[in-house]
């Protein structure tokens, strides 16, 4: 399939427009948004002079915040010092959310794609651009269910290309409900993590595959259907069933097509799943539905119920000796203010109950993506060791 390829650093292009070439004369007053200041506060800033309400939407706030207009037209608010991070954001005009039209970094969805904003420490963050050696990003199609096309981002790392005969463990990465496979490569920033981590020796070399989670939709999309809503609940019956599609196109075609196309070490003891929310989910299911397949857990905001447990995966926990001993790793991270805190610790309780072995840690903050980049920083650190 036809691959579309990116470097793991930026590369800066600067675009000369002519205004007397396009003919087009300004629309308004520039208004740059974001400005992180040097105390980490942040401005924001949004052109509307027409409008009767702005405000401000973002992760570090409590709440919405209120902006204030000025004689230009420009709609302006100072908020923080915030704490270093990158904060999905938007701006709600006249009850209308919008992106922030100065800003070209966004999140990818499936719905409303946010702004983002990146706030820099003192020192690099983990998964801060650093001067290290780079991995590669390539976007992959392959073929999947019913005929469509399947979309991937895979990572390679630093020395992918320059040893053409060693093979590489493989870790399947997947994101939330209504992200795509994009997310943990804009907004988690895996590319830069494990360049880092790999670059200080804190983690072996891997290929980190991500995939888009929601088999249906692409199957809506490619045979021009409606996009199907969202299951009534994580648990539901509908929820199950999607996450089976995900977990049949993960083992019968995303599998066999990244070893075909990329040198692998094909073992479960090299092979790794994990994800966030839904995609903690898929990885849960997709994992103890092929205990041949993967040594290594990790899940990341979500749970299984003792019920699913119970009726479906009950060769899990009914010989713990036997599953000990093939999972080099189980693990289970939550924020505690996750709304699925409850159901994760809940799912924990029932694991030690079982005598399964797993390891786990519990975060401040809630179910973001601020927490994720903890999750995969953590646990990458334990992969394939």
């Amino acid at each position: 399939m036809k691959k579309f390829i990116t470097r793991s650093f930026y590369t800066c292009i600067i675009l000369c427009i002519s205004c007397i070439a396009s003919g087009q004369p300004p629309t308004g007053p520039l208004a740059r948004s974001p400005q992180v200041n040097p105390d980490n506060t942040v401005t924001f800033r949004y052109n509307a002079p027409s409008a009767k309400n702005v405000t401000l939407s973002t992760q570090f706030e409590k709440g919405p915040v209120t902006m204030t207009k000025n004689a230009a037209g420009i709609w302006t608010v100072t908020t923080g010092p915030v704490k270093p991070d990158i904060y999905p954001y938007n701006f709600v005009v006249d009850g209308i959310q919008v992106m922030d039209p100065g800003n070209v970094d966004f999140f990818p969805n499936e719905r409303f794609k946010a702004s983002l904003v990146d706030i820099p420490g003192d020192t690099p963050l983990i998964h801060s651009l650093k001067d290290v050696p780079h991995g590669t990003v390539t976007y992959e199609y392959y073929p999947s269910v019913q005929g469509t096309t399947g979309s991937l981002v895979v990572y390679t790392p630093p020395d992918y290309e320059k040893n053409a005969t060693k093979k590489y463990p493989v870790f399947y990465l997947i994101s939330g409900t209504t992200d795509t496979e994009e997310t943990w490569f804009k907004v988690g920033r895996a590319n830069f993590i494990l360049d880092n981590l790999i670059s200080e020796g804190k983690a072996k070399p891997m290929i980190i595959v991500m995939p888009y989670g929601n088999v249906e939709a692409t199957i809506a999309a490619q045979k021009g259907l409606s996009k199907p809503a969202d299951p009534a609940g994580r648990e539901s019956t509908e929820a199950v069933q999607r996450a089976n599609s995900f977990e049949n196109d993960l083992i019968n075609n995303i599998i066999p097509y990244i070893e075909k196309n990329y040198r692998v070490i094909s073992n479960g003891d090299n092979r790794a799943v994990g994800g966030f929310s839904r995609g903690g989910g898929q990885t849960l299911r997709s994992a103890f539905g092929n205990m041949d397949k993967f040594s290594w857990i990790c899940c990341y905001s979500a749970y299984l119920t003792n019920k699913e447990m119970e009726s479906s995966y009950k060769h899990v926990y009914e010989n713990p000796g036997r599953t000990n001993s093939q999972l080099k790793l189980l693990w289970i991270s939550v924020g505690n203010e996750d709304f699925l805190y409850k159901q994760t610790v809940e799912f924990m309780d029932f694991l030690k109950s079982k005598n399964i072995n797993y390891k786990s840690l519990i975060t401040t903050g809630g179910h973001t993506w601020m927490n994720t980049k903890v999750f995969l920083t953590e646990t990458a650190q334990l992969l394939f060791k």
